[in-house]
């Protein structure tokens, strides 16, 4: 760097997929000709005095050239003869021959025909396909969705199948949990297992800034390239993007079932993880999840509310069915958090099954709630209002939900104290205030502020050994995550954090080989 050269590192092991070496080299490439332009910029030779290095001998063969080269008049007369088929004023037309020289070419339009989801096909019994993520979390959704007329079924959570449809589909310079997701929806499609007359598609957007919001039209692409562009793919997002699908409501009901069902979710998975590792009969903490998993699913019953006080009663019953596990926590277990994009976060397709290898390591994985990335997501609006003056009506519906969300979360809290058994989350409230010292707030693009934030969760709950996962081609996640951890490691001196990439062309053994490195060094 001193000497001014410019270089880069490309990291050459078992891959199969070379988009990011592609990008690496575009990069250097890209970097080595504005070099290039700059040292041509510095040594061309400058208009000046005449007399600066003036050679007789080339003077007196040709004097009319020499002048002109020394003084600029070539470059004038060019610049003349241009002058000449421009108008000299704003409302004079250029000569016909040069307005059809610089006539644009009319671009054709890059817009996918997007087949809307109508009543009539709800009706008919459509099958939707979802993509899975949070197992748990999804498996409770999809029974909602179901009892109230939407024939949803989720695609497998693990399916290697998928990486390598989504790359006959979508360009690998995209991310991957775009690719995974593309890919899962058109093996699916393309399996033969579905009438693609009688066929629909369903995706969760954030409608945030990052290139995951790109979701529906990569799949209405991967759908149009295969003939199928009648598909209709619905988009399941709180903010307006701008889409309709009359066949496809999301009524209050509903709306406050999910929301609950979130909240269970994340309840089953934190007093799951703290078990799995203890259990003394083998899939006993299986067992205790489909218990839990069948009683909440027969209390949330079609259109008919549900009462908070049928919740709260399924919040002490998972608490009671997970404190009868058998559990030996003489041998201490190392405590791993787990915190990224969303998707690699909690999807086994996405961070190749992590939860279950730091289980075979010795060590008790420790996951955030979905819920908290909810409330990230609600906040966000009243941080707009605060920091950019938009709507204020909006952003105070949205802290009445913030406020609503976060008074069941801290009656899951008070429950897990009572009961004694679980280490209970910290209030999400306290844990965006514990971010401040180490990013802004206005940093929502992605996972955005979120995520430094989970680290210093685990962290001060005692949990100071820390997997970050890195999707490729997910820049907010790389800022706010890893070029985030030196400033969280100046704070907080114990941090064991390892950022852990996740992509196509990615090594297993040697993602893998990185978290056994952290966790040598583990306490």
């Amino acid at each position: 760097e001193r000497a001014g050269k410019v270089y880069t590192v490309l990291k050459i092991d078992e891959v199969s997929n070379l988009g990011a070496a592609r990008i690496r080299v575009r990069s250097l490439l890209a970097a080595l000709k504005d070099q290039a332009d700059e040292q041509a910029e510095a040594e061309r030779t400058p208009c000046g005095c005449p007399a600066v290095s003036f050679d007789p001998d080339k003077f007196l063969a040709s004097p009319e050239a020499a002048i002109d080269a020394k003084t600029g008049v070539t470059e004038g007369r060019i610049a003349a003869e241009i002058a000449r088929t421009v108008p000299q004023t704003f409302t004079e037309k250029a000569a016909p021959e040069v307005a059809e020289r610089f006539k644009q070419r009319e671009g054709a339009t890059t817009e996918f025909p997007r087949a809307v989801f109508t009543q009539e096909m709800k009706d008919a019994g459509y099958t939707i396909l979802c993509p899975q993520m949070a197992p748990i979390h999804f498996d409770l959704l999809m029974d909602i969705f179901q009892r109230n007329g939407y024939n949803l079924e989720l695609l497998p959570s693990v399916d290697h199948g998928a990486v390598d449809a989504g790359l006959k589909y979508v360009n690998n310079d995209i991310c991957y949990p775009s690719v995974l997701v593309t890919g899962q929806i058109m093996e699916a499609v393309m399996s033969g297992r579905y009438d693609t007359d009688k066929l629909a598609v369903i995706i969760t957007q954030t409608g945030g800034g990052c290139r995951a919001t790109n979701y529906i039209s990569l799949i209405r692409k991967a759908l149009a390239s295969v003939g199928l562009p009648h598909i209709p793919v619905i988009a399941l997002s709180f903010k307006d993007l701008g889409e309709s699908n009359p066949g496809f409501k999301l009524t209050k009901t509903m709306l406050v079932q999910v929301a609950y069902a979130l909240l269970i979710g994340d309840l089953i998975m934190m007093v799951a993880n703290q078990c799995r590792p203890y259990e003394i009969v083998p899939g006993s903490t299986d067992k205790a999840i489909d218990i839990c998993m069948d009683a909440v699913i027969k209390r949330f019953t079609g259109e008919r509310m549900v009462r908070y006080g049928e919740v709260k009663h399924l919040f002490r019953f998972v608490l009671a069915v997970f404190g009868k596990l058998k559990l030996d926590k003489t041998q201490k277990k190392k405590l791993v958090g787990i915190v990224g994009e969303i998707y690699v976060k909690f999807s086994p397709l996405g961070n190749n099954r992590l939860e279950e290898f730091l289980l075979s390591e010795g060590c008790e994985p420790v996951l955030p709630g979905l819920m908290d990335f909810c409330l990230y997501c609600i906040y966000n609006s009243v941080i707009d209002h605060e920091l950019y003056s938009r709507n204020g009506k909006t952003a105070a519906i949205y802290k009445m939900v913030y406020q609503f969300v976060l008074g069941k979360q801290a009656d899951i809290i008070k429950m897990m104290k009572k009961d004694g058994h679980f280490r209970p989350p910290m209030p999400f409230d306290e844990v965006r205030k514990k971010s401040h010292a180490i990013i802004g707030q206005g940093v929502k693009m992605g996972e955005g502020w979120l995520l430094p934030a989970e680290m210093v969760e685990l962290i001060s709950e005692g949990v100071t050994n820390i997997v970050c996962t890195q999707p490729f081609g997910c820049l907010p996640n790389h800022i706010a995550g890893k070029g985030m951890i030196r400033k969280i490691r100046e704070v907080y001196p114990q941090a064991n954090i390892v950022a852990v990439d996740y992509d196509p062309g990615a090594s297993k053994i040697n993602q893998e080989n990185r978290i056994k490195l952290m966790l040598s060094s583990a306490e």
